[in-house]
């Protein structure tokens, strides 16, 4: 094929892919404009999960009717006049390819009057073809509406989610630039039900509380820092507050909402050695810096930019959220030195922190130690396990016939069977049992339900309230009856009887927190995470004494299970050490 210049048309599709990947792309755009535009109101209208309408509708400084045609142009901007002002942006938008870039893939009707304008006009823009421009009454500011989006290259559509899920990522939108934003009043609808409105009073702990609930709200620990032109403000939960993933880490950068790993790693290493593995807080920070400090003009939606001097932020956000956790968290005393081996133990306070227990540092050898067979073993590094190296090879599926020896460390069972010592971590095997005793029950009918004397009543954040809404009626098949109750509260009124003395708001919390953005539609698999879940919430921890006929019940259980080594979520349950390791290890036979 000979090389020759692309069509008008092909090439306005090209660019728009890059901006408009999905109806929250278009959201962002315009939302971003009508900030631009000095808006103190912004409403967002959805339909259809965005395929059928999006519009936003402002009451800022609108767009002169002879420029209107211009606006939808490519390349046409009111932010920028030369290459200079891209290293010093101080607006959200600035490269003129939104307006332009929906109009190609949709049917865009504009209408925009300013203040001083007696009449507004109207364009409309539909596969990139611009109609005629008509004088309208409109209130002052600017009405976009955008219709049947991707009706022009109809293959795009097929690459668009569930409509739960493209609901979910307008949601997120919206509500993170509802708290960069405290002092616009935002209205968000979907299908025709408002599912957020804030106040515009400038109190982003207000809107904090809109969004995760009072509860939530009120824990979240201030954060407030300066290094000279660097400033980092916002808002972070505290140790005992986290979620399984990190979805609910948000940054913003002189007003702009953007992904940055770099930013994410410093505020987890804030929180090093003080949250349990796997776990995540939830922080929503602002960053101000000087527009000359950073370069946002890397990626087509703007969602990545590129700082000037990366490890100074880094260390600005480190030094801020550590601060505000060190003043929150209080300082336990330290441990008797015994117990941490004192000059020569491996164990140490770190100073950094000044904390000891599990908010202290563990400090590792550098060089191989000697395992427990004998053999030299490369340490694991940020405290991770040695099992994996020093675990042997369990024999067999099933587990043979245990004898109960005892319970060391409130969190592991000792147990004896013919071919060595097992050591039974009790949370992971009561997992277990819970949930194959769950799976079993679910197979063959409805899990009965056992009804709460009092009904709980459990606030959600709006994300997660959207989300657990379309699951009540599967919920209801595993026992559990709850209830709209008001905005993002929910009432629950039964819950398992396989769970009865377990906490009802745990585990509908549990259920929400870390469900995935695409959860798969088949029922089964949605069912076992459910199940899944529960279990980990209501299954008896680590440090929880057990009685003797209780730890006997827990291990004669596990024997019974299908699939006894590991938890639901893969963790192993035990740990085996064959006779013969033992006998080595005592030099009956010599070493290995």
């Amino acid at each position: 094929m000979p090389i020759q210049l692309l069509a008008d048309d092909v090439v306005s599709k090209i660019a728009a892919g890059e901006v408009i990947e999905r109806p929250a792309s278009v959201v962002k755009e315009l939302l971003e404009n009508a900030i631009d535009a000095g808006s103190d109101q912004v409403q967002i209208a959805i339909l259809g999960a965005g395929k059928q309408l999006i519009e936003v509708m402002d009451n800022g400084c609108g767009i002169p009717a002879s420029e209107l045609e211009l606006a939808v142009a490519r390349h046409a901007t009111s932010k920028i006049k030369t290459a200079e002002e891209l290293f010093q942006i101080s607006s959200l938008g600035f490269r003129g390819e939104a307006l332009a870039s929906i109009g190609s893939v949709s049917r865009l009707t504009l209408t925009s009057r300013q203040a001083k304008a007696e009449v507004g006009a109207r364009l409309t823009l539909e596969g990139g073809k611009i109609g005629a421009l008509e004088e309208v009454g409109a209130p002052p500011g600017t009405q976009a509406r955008v219709e049947e989006i991707f009706f022009s290259v109809p293959a795009r559509l097929k690459f668009l989610k569930q409509d739960h899920t493209e609901r979910l990522a307008v949601e997120t939108l919206v509500t993170r630039y509802a708290l960069a934003y405290p002092s616009i009043r935002f209205r968000l609808a979907m299908e025709g039900k408002t599912l957020l409105q804030t106040s515009g009073k400038g109190d982003r702990r207000e809107i904090l509380a809109s969004l995760y609930g009072v509860d939530v709200a009120r824990q979240m620990l201030e954060v407030t820092f300066a290094d000279e032109d660097i400033h980092v403000s916002g808002y972070i939960s505290p140790i005992s507050l986290t979620r399984s993933n990190r979805r609910e880490i948000t940054f913003f950068v002189n007003g702009r909402w953007i992904q940055d790993v770099p930013l994410n790693t410093a505020l987890i290493q804030a929180y090093h050695n003080l949250l349990m593995v796997g776990r995540y807080p939830i922080a929503v920070l602002f960053l101000e810096v000087p527009p000359q400090a950073i370069d946002v003009n890397v990626h087509p939606a703007k969602a990545e930019v590129r700082f000037r001097q990366p490890d100074r932020l880094f260390s600005s956000v480190q030094r801020a959220v550590r601060r505000a956790l060190l003043a929150a968290t209080p300082v336990p005393g330290l441990m008797p030195s015994h117990y941490w081996g004192g000059a020569s133990g491996q164990r140490q306070v770190d100073p950094a922190w000044g904390m000891a227990g599990n908010a202290g540092s563990e400090t590792w050898p550098s060089q191989p130690v000697a395992g427990i067979d004998g053999s030299m073993v490369q340490p694991a590094g940020d405290g991770a396990s040695h099992v994996d190296t020093l675990q042997p090879d369990l024999p067999g599926h099933r587990l043979p016939l245990l004898r109960l020896l005892g319970q060391v460390g409130t969190t592991y069972l000792v147990a004896e069977g013919p071919d060595g010592l097992y050591l039974i971590d009790q949370h992971a095997a009561h997992e277990r049992v819970l949930f194959e005793k769950f799976m079993a029950a679910a197979a063959s009918a409805t899990i009965p339900a056992q009804a709460l004397l009092t009904p709980v009543a459990v606030t959600l954040s709006l994300t997660q309230s959207n989300m657990l809404t379309p699951q009540l009626p599967l919920l209801g098949r595993f026992g559990f009856q709850v209830e709209n109750f008001g905005p993002n509260t929910f009432l629950v009124r039964a819950i398992p009887a396989l769970i009865v003395g377990g906490d009802p708001a745990a585990a509908l919390r549990v259920l929400v927190e870390d469900f995935e953005e695409d959860e798969t539609p088949l029922e089964a698999e949605i069912e076992a995470k459910l199940i899944a879940r529960v279990c980990k919430r209501v299954a008896v921890k680590a440090g929880q004494v057990l009685s003797t006929e209780e730890q006997k019940a827990l291990l004669s259980d596990l024997e019974a299970c299908v699939s006894p080594r590991t938890c639901p979520h893969g963790r192993p349950t035990m740990i085996h050490l064959p006779a013969d390791l033992l006998e080595r290890q005592f030099g009956r036979r010599g070493a290995r």
